[in-house]
């Protein structure tokens, strides 16, 4: 079998908590130099995704510091639930800032040094990349931008950088804990350990030049939002 691809290093969007954290750990356990990202305390870069200025600039100190990127997984987002006309501007246009705008500014400012690398990103999704619900409009059109996003990236940087687009499912995480009741799963709800999930990112980052996993899906067997 071919011989697994070095990680080396990874910057991890929303490295504080949930997959972020997760794919932290699993980066580390592999072999690899993760470099968290995230506006909470404690991460390795302490930076607002949805300021992409700042984003960038976060990113070329990593690159000065370690000599360069081999890696990007954009695991940060955030939602607002409500109909379009019951949630503010302001929180409607951040999900799509740290969703959207946010993956494609850490990979931009990445992706020369990618290239340089033979690198990869992992951009993750959502099935709601894929399918709708109401009174989820921001976050709906966030990932919907992601999956695009993700799959025009990849025909444009092929043969020189290896880009997954990553679809998970319900994890068991803290996302869901500051929604109204009515927005949160079920008390039946069977969620995925976002560390199953992290499994999946390191073996996207490590497939051999030549060789990409373009998209993965990865759900609990009892996701009720997929397919």
């Amino acid at each position: 079998m071919p011989a697994e691809r070095p990680l080396g290093v990874v910057i991890v969007t929303g490295s504080q908590s949930g997959l972020g954290a997760s794919v932290v750990a699993a980066v580390r356990k592999a072999g690899g130099t993760p470099v968290g990202f995230d506006r909470a305390d404690g991460a390795d870069v302490v930076v607002d995704i949805a300021d992409t200025p700042a984003v960038d600039a976060a990113v070329r100190r990593v690159i000065d510091e370690h000599g360069g990127v081999d890696g990007v997984v954009t695991c940060a987002g955030t939602d607002k639930c409500g109909p379009l006309d019951g949630v503010s501007a302001d929180d409607w246009e951040r999900v799509v800032r740290v969703n959207l705008f946010g993956t494609a500014a850490v990979v931009r400012s990445a992706l020369p040094s990618l290239k340089e690398r033979g690198g990869r990103v992992v951009t993750v999704a959502s099935t709601l990349g894929h399918r709708v619900f109401g009174d989820a409009s921001a976050y709906c059109a966030s990932k919907f931008g992601v999956v695009g996003f993700t799959r025009a990236l990849a025909a444009e940087v092929k043969g020189e950088v290896g880009v997954t687009l990553l679809t998970p499912g319900g994890m068991t995480t803290h996302f869901f804990d500051d929604r109204d009741e009515q927005y949160k799963p079920g008390p039946d709800a069977k969620l995925n350990d976002p560390d199953n999930v992290a499994g999946t990112v390191v073996f996207a980052l490590q497939q051999p030049p030549g060789c990409e996993i373009k998209e993965l899906v990865v759900t609990s067997s009892w996701e009720g939002s997929w397919p």
